[in-house]
């Protein structure tokens, strides 16, 4: 029997040119959208996500438009009204409402990056081990290093001592008032700069960005602040830039952490210039335990020892003491203290109070150093004690 004939295969259609051409197109087409579609993604996300860039110009932009109304309508309200009752110190109480609506529009901003970014608010520092603790001891090592400035003050017959201007009942329920405003104050402040900024900066930052950051708010600087204070934000910008390039030269590890400690320690400082009676030693000192205030998140893994340490701080100097803050002496305060006229400004701080000495120094060097002793010594025995599983998760 012979073989049968294999079937023959259907012979393939010829395909036009035109439409060969449009198919090789249409191919291209996709490439190129899908090309574009990748540089989008590049220039916008990075491997955390959401570039810190884009996520602090999102952030920020509402605090503009924020400032520049509040602005206007101050001008508005106080048109007609005279320079002294506009340089008067505010009431706790509208205090307490001004600081209320700030810490309630930080909370809203950055609840809404958070949402962009798929995170959560305790996300930007403020999760970690022990925050209850770490909270009640920065207040209680607030309190004592301002009680150790002010008593050195004391010893060197720089600040004298007066009766007490509060008696009775009024004396706790301005504590109480006081220390609702202080708390918020620390909510605020570090909220912004240990919280938000520090993390976002944190991940996307290094060494050129922050130098650039630093150099265009000095540049604003020196176009817009006049008197010497501006030169304790200069101090701070040159202090960071030789550690700082250290580190990103040998790709430390934690090198963008410490870039970001530099940039927002040195903002903390600046954000002081436009405060009344501030000298140049108050605006270095601002900066300088804002950068103690990031040690502590490195140390204990969140923002709430600032926060408690900021509050109590504030507290001590304004209401305790009754002393001047960045050259303001509120009203309501408990003790009354006294600048002799002859005091040296160096050494008494002068208008801007306490925080303007000379002295200021080495007591936050100090609480820096006890920052380093007590809470590094006992993260260390905490991370020994969890299993590796757990720090992890």
């Amino acid at each position: 029997m012979e073989p049968e004939n294999p079937t023959p295969l259907p012979e393939r259609p010829e395909v036009p040119d035109e439409t060969r051409l449009s198919q090789v197109e249409q191919a291209d087409g996709i490439s190129l959208a899908r090309a574009h579609d990748s540089t989008l993604r590049w220039v916008f996300m990075g491997p955390q996500g959401l570039r810190a860039g884009w996520s602090v110009a999102i952030w920020i932009t509402p605090f503009v438009l924020f400032i520049v109304l509040g602005t206007l309508i101050a001008h508005a309200l106080h048109a007609g009204s005279q320079t002294a009752q506009q340089s008067a110190p505010p009431s706790p109480l509208m205090m307490l409402l001004g600081e209320a609506v700030e810490v309630g529009l930080l909370a809203l901003i950055t609840w809404g990056v958070a949402a962009i970014e798929r995170r959560k608010l305790l996300d930007y520092n403020l999760r970690g081990q022990r925050r209850l603790f770490h909270f009640a001891t920065g207040l209680v090592f607030g309190f004592a290093a301002l009680s150790a400035l002010v008593g050195a003050l004391a010893l060197g017959g720089w600040l004298h001592f007066g009766p007490m201007a509060l008696g009775g009942g009024v004396i706790v329920e301005y504590a109480a008032i006081w220390g609702a405003v202080f708390l918020l104050v620390g909510f605020f402040e570090e909220g912004t700069m240990r919280c938000y900024l520090l993390y976002t900066f944190t991940r996307g930052i290094n060494f050129w960005w922050a130098l650039g950051i630093v150099a265009c708010i000095c540049g604003l600087l020196v176009w817009k602040v006049k008197g010497d204070g501006a030169w304790g934000a200069y101090g701070l910008a040159l202090a960071g830039v030789l550690p700082c390039a250290w580190l990103q030269m040998k790709r430390a590890p934690g090198t963008g952490f410490w870039n970001a400690a530099w940039v927002t320690s040195f903002l903390f400082g600046a954000g002081h210039t436009g405060n009344n009676g501030e000298n140049w030693i108050g605006i270095f000192a601002a900066g300088a335990i804002g950068f103690v205030f990031c040690v502590s998140v490195r140390v204990t893994g969140s923002a709430w020892w600032a926060i408690g340490c900021h509050a109590a701080w504030d507290w001590a100097e304004t209401y305790f003491y009754g002393t001047a803050d960045s050259g303001m002496v509120a009203k309501g305060h408990l003790m009354t203290t006294i600048v002799p006229k002859t005091a040296n400004p160096f050494w008494s701080g002068g208008a801007d109070g306490p925080e303007g000495s000379i002295l200021v120094l080495p007591i936050i060097l100090l609480l820096l150093v006890v920052v380093l002793l007590v809470y590094r010594r006992r993260s260390a025995a905490v991370d020994a004690a969890v299993p590796v599983e757990q720090l992890a998760s």
